[in-house]
């Protein structure tokens, strides 16, 4: 397995830069904050995010693949930007088979991949990727939940293109996740903005 975590500067990115692609599931995580870059809308679930993210990519030849979106969290606290360079398909369960929890068979990927950069002065996190809305989550094996991390980050594995992933903490992952997720998700633009471009 490939692994190109490592710690970096973001005055070290060339966040601006034309061959930058800045991926959205959603156009309200993107809102008019992100007008002015190459940015990508890949819809939601790892299928669409996987198929989006591979034809942008032999359109668009991007050099670096920045990944921005909303999460549910019970670690990290609302509105908290948290940095994932760890990422576990949470839905993929073949155990039954002989099979790790989380590995796909015969993929020969492990079932945590490691795969991003690590922006210092953000918290760490490991996103569990899955194909539903977490409203209960007590898993200790992640702590950041979303629909479409492990996805881009595997395409961008495989076509070793170095990848940042930012989530924005909009719910708890419980029952009052659905509500937080439609107040907090509008704000994730300025708290993405905020950090990625500051410094220009």
């Amino acid at each position: 397995m490939t692994t190109t975590a490592n710690k970096t500067l973001l005055s070290s990115l060339q966040l601006s830069d034309k061959n930058t692609l800045f991926v959205f599931a959603l156009a309200s995580e993107a809102a008019e904050a992100f007008e002015h870059v190459n940015k990508l809308i890949c819809g939601i679930g790892k299928v669409s995010a996987a198929y989006e993210l591979t034809r942008a990519i032999h359109i668009h030849k991007p050099s670096l693949i920045v990944n921005l979106g909303s999460a549910g969290s019970n670690v990290f606290s609302s509105g908290e930007v948290v940095c994932c360079t760890q990422f576990i398909q949470r839905d993929m369960d073949v155990c039954v088979m002989g099979y790790e929890k989380y590995e796909t068979p015969l993929s020969g990927i492990a079932p945590l991949l490691n795969y991003g950069i690590e922006i210092e002065g953000l918290p760490h996190g490991i996103c569990g990727t899955g194909d539903n809305f977490e409203v209960s989550h007590s898993c200790s094996d992640y702590n950041v939940i979303d629909m479409e991390a492990y996805s881009l980050a595997l395409v961008a594995m495989k076509e070793q293109i170095p990848f940042l992933c930012l989530k924005y903490i909009s719910d708890g992952a419980d029952g009052t996740a659905a509500e937080s997720w439609n107040v907090q998700v509008h704000k994730a633009a300025e708290a993405f903005k905020k950090i990625l471009f500051t410094a220009e």
